[in-house]
Parts: structure tokens; C-alpha cells; sequence
């Protein structure tokens, strides 16, 4: 099922070890991508690209494994320059790893709260750390697996640890919010999508039944596709593009995330 529009491309997919991630990957990889799976743990990359290879219409040469626990910045700066290294032209970056925030208030080793750390800031360091090598040719982008509940979110600037009111609907909308607003950043071309409610670990946030990880996935990798023209910091509910919560398109926002973001990470833009 090669596709010439993928065959020459390369793709990271990050938490492409189950779900909407593992489709991701699945469905590029079919497509005739060079796909570079990341799992939390290196075990569980290899064992996502050995079922593919064992499941799916996939050669294993496609594929190659890497592993960060985005809990530890110190892996994803790791992870990162072993990507650069190894990887220095990537075509398109798929932001996808994530956590539902926990029942309780719980902070990283790096000091911030998990969630927003999963979802966000491990993705922006990494993103940035990438920029090298991610392309400026035309149908080079970032695509940022985002959530219909980033409308419910908001950034709470001066406690973005929600040290003091923590809910974990909140940490994990605030997450999805902050993550919409990074595809609007100026320094990369990024979209960012949410591929609808899928039956994944993530479904008790949203209700109690959704559609197949494959067809959200088809949504993400409708947009890896470099003949699909994207306009940076659009956002696309499933196939559609709609406006996102109007926070995230506000130039100041944008910088102010990056000034937190940057200060979260110890990372300088």
C-alpha cells in the first residue's frame, strides 16, 4: 500500500507504542514512510515495531526505535540528539504522547506538574532541540495531537504547577490548551489536530465510548501529508479545520508560553 508522497519521507511519532500513536505509525509506515517509533521505555518501542513488523504490511527497515520518558528532560534532550544524529532530515514531526493527569497533585524530578510536562513542555524542548533538523522544504511540519478540551483550559501563568488548586480535568485541559498554542509558534510550521474521541487510555476523560484509534489516526497522518497545504498554528477538529479557543492564536500568548516554557525546560530559544 506504498504511497510515493511518504515513500521518501521521515516521520517521528512520539508514544507510538499504543493507541492513536501506534496507528500513526502504522498507517505511515504502510504508506512507505520511514517512521521513528519513541516509546516511554526502549522494551516498549522495540515491541511496538515488532508488532507492526509481525501485523502490519511494513518492512522493518522503515522503522527505527528510540525511548525518552518525557517525566525526565534529561532523555528527551538525550533522545533528541540522538534523533539529530542519526535522523538530521525529518520531514515531519508528530507530537502525540500523553498522559491523563493524575488523580493527585504529583510534580517531576525536573520540578513541574506532570502533566503539563507529558504533554507539553517535553514536546516543546524537543521540538525546539529538533529544529535543526526538521525541514524547511515545503510540506516540512510539526503536528501537534491536541484534544477538544483545550477549549476548557487556561494557563495559569503565575501557578502553571497548580501548586495551589490543583484538578486534574484542569492540569490536563491546561496541558491540551498550552500544546495548541505551541503549533502557532513562529518558529516552526505546525498544525495541531484533535482526532477525535478514540477508544484509548485516555477515553475516560472524554466518555464512555469513541471511535478506533485507526480513524483518529487517520487524521494525523492526513495531515503528515506534504500535498495537504497547512497554514502554521491552524488547528483541525478531526478532517476539519476550525478556529481554535481564541487564546490560542493571540501573538502575546504565543511569546508568553515560550518565555515559560523556556524558563520550565532550563532551555534557552
Amino acid at each position: 500500500m506504498s504511497d510515493s508522497t511518504f515513500t521518501a519521507r521521515t516521520v517521528l511519532v512520539t508514544g507510538a507504542t499504543a493507541g492513536i500513536g501506534y496507528e500513526t505509525a502504522r498507517q505511515l509506515a504502510e504508506r512507505g514512510a520511514t517512521v521513528l517509533l519513541h516509546g516511554r521505555t526502549a522494551e516498549e518501542a522495540r515491541a511496538a515495531a515488532d508488532s507492526l513488523i509481525a501485523t502490519a504490511d511494513v518492512d522493518g527497515n522503515q522503522l527505527c526505535t528510540y525511548a525518552a520518558d518525557f517525566a525526565r528532560l534529561n532523555e528527551v534532550e538525550t533522545f533528541a540528539r540522538k534523533v539529530t544524529t542519526e535522523h538530521p532530515h525529518l520531514d515531519a514531526l508528530v507530537n502525540n504522547a500523553g498522559m491523563a493527569a493524575p488523580e493527585r497533585h504529583t510534580v517531576t524530578a525536573d520540578g513541574n506538574e506532570i502533566a503539563f510536562q507529558v504533554n507539553f513542555l517535553a514536546h516543546y524542548l524537543l521540538t525546539c532541540l529538533l529544529e535543526s533538523a526538521l525541514t524547511s522544504d515545503p510540506g516540512g511540519r510539526v503536528v501537534n495531537v491536541s484534544s477538544a478540551l483545550h477549549r476548557t483550559g487556561s494557563i495559569q501563568w503565575s501557578d502553571p504547577n497548580r501548586a495551589r488548586r490543583y484538578s486534574r480535568l484542569a492540569a490536563y485541559a491546561q496541558s491540551q490548551l498550552a500544546l495548541t498554542v505551541f503549533a502557532a509558534d513562529p518558529r516552526i510550521t505546525a498544525v495541531s489536530v484533535h482526532p477525535g474521541v478514540c477508544d484509548t487510555a485516555l477515553l475516560p476523560l472524554y466518555a464512555h465510548e469513541g471511535i478506533s484509534p485507526a480513524e483518529g489516526a487517520a487524521n494525523v497522518v492526513r495531515l503528515c501529508d506534504p500535498t495537504i497545504e497547512i497554514v502554521n498554528g491552524a488547528y483541525y477538529d478531526r478532517d476539519t479545520r476550525v478556529e481554535p479557543a481564541p487564546a490560542a492564536t493571540e501573538d502575546r500568548t504565543v511569546k508568553r508560553l515560550n518565555k515559560l516554557a523556556d524558563l520550565l525546560v532550563g532551555h534557552s530559544a
